[in-house]
C-alpha cells in the first residue's frame, strides 16, 4: 500500500547513499545510481518497476509520481519533472545525503556576514521609499544619491563587502555597483569565480557561504534581485537580503533573514568575490 501521508518509509540499507553530484534523469549512464534508485522507488511505494539500471519511461513516471505525493523536507512541492535533483534524492535518501554547507570557507566570507546579521530587521523609513538612515548608506557605499530613490538590494550587498574588507584591511573585492544584472555580467568579464544555476543544481557543493546569488526578473534582462548566501542546508539556500521582504520581493522594505529559497529559483547563479 503506498504511504499517502507524506512521510517517507525509512530504507534500510539505502538511506546513507550521497547524492552523486548530478541530476539524475531519464539516460543516465550510471547504473550504479539508478539501480539503487530504482530500488528505492519501489521501496516507497512509487513502482513497481524494473530494478536494471536503465532510467527509461518506467523510471521517468515513478519519479513523477513519487514527487506529486510527497513534499520536500519542509513540506514545501516538490518540482514534478522526472528528474532527480538534490531536493528529491534527499526526500528519497535523506537530508544528511545532501551537502550542507555552514561555515564560510574565508575570513572575508566570514566577515561579510558578520556585517550582513548586524543589519537583519533595518526597515526603509517610511516603508516602501527606498530611503531611511542605514539604507542611504547602503546605497551611498555604491556612489549613488539616495534622493534617488534607487533598488537597494545589491547596494546592501556591497555595504557588507566594504566594511568587512575595512575590518580586514584588505581591498574590497566586490565591483562597485547598484545593478543586479551588472554586477554578473561584469563579474564574468573580470573573471570573477561564478556558479550557474544548473551547476548548482547538480552539485549543491559548490554554492557556499558569503556568494552573492543573482536573480533576473521578469521580462528577461529586467532588474533582478540579489542577497548573501549564508547556509547551504540539503539544497536549499539561507540567506540574507536587502531590499526584500518575508515573501521574498526585490522590491520590499527592509533586510530579512529568508530560509526557503531553493537554488532551483536562482536563475541566473552565484558570485563568489571572497575568492576573488
Amino acid at each position: 500500500m503506498p504511504n499517502l501521508s507524506g512521510t517517507v518509509v525509512e530504507s534500510s540499507d539505502l538511506n546513507a547513499l550521497p547524492f552523486p553530484g548530478h541530476i539524475i534523469e531519464r539516460d543516465d549512464p550510471d547504473t550504479n545510481i539508478v539501480r539503487p534508485l530504482q530500488h528505492r522507488l519501489n521501496e516507497v511505494g512509487c513502482g513497481p518497476i524494473d530494478e536494471n539500471g536503465g532510467f527509461g519511461d518506467q523510471t521517468e513516471s515513478a519519479v513523477r509520481l513519487f514527487q506529486a505525493r510527497f513534499s520536500d523536507s519542509d513540506n514545501q512541492p516538490l518540482r514534478i519533472d522526472g528528474r532527480v535533483g538534490s531536493l528529491t534524492w534527499g526526500r528519497l535518501f535523506g537530508v544528511d545525503t545532501v551537502p550542507t554547507v555552514i561555515q564560510p570557507a574565508t575570513n572575508l566570507a566570514q566577515g561579510v556576514l558578520d556585517i550582513a546579521r548586524s543589519q537583519i530587521g533595518v526597515l526603509e523609513q517610511p516603508l516602501g521609499s527606498n530611503r531611511g538612515p542605514q539604507v542611504d548608506q547602503y546605497v551611498r557605499a555604491t556612489g549613488l544619491d539616495p534622493s534617488g530613490h534607487f533598488p537597494w538590494c545589491v547596494c546592501f550587498a556591497f555595504f557588507c563587502f566594504k566594511q568587512a574588507a575595512e575590518k580586514l584591511k584588505r581591498t574590497n573585492p566586490m565591483i562597485r555597483t547598484a545593478g543586479v544584472l551588472d554586477l554578473w555580467n561584469r563579474a564574468g568579464d573580470q573573471h570573477v569565480p561564478r556558479v550557474t544555476t544548473n551547476e548548482a543544481m547538480n552539485n549543491p557543493a559548490l554554492v557556499n557561504p558569503g556568494q552573492i546569488f543573482v536573480i533576473d526578473t521578469p521580462p528577461p534582462g529586467g532588474a533582478g534581485h540579489a542577497g548573501i548566501v549564508e547556509k547551504v542546508l540539503s539544497g536549499k539556500l539561507v540567506t540574507i537580503e536587502g531590499n526584500t521582504n518575508d515573501n521574498g520581493s526585490r522590491e520590499g522594505i527592509g533586510v530579512f533573514r529568508r530560509e526557503q529559497r531553493k537554488i532551483s529559483s536562482i536563475n541566473k547563479g552565484f558570485v563568489d568575490f571572497t575568492r576573488a
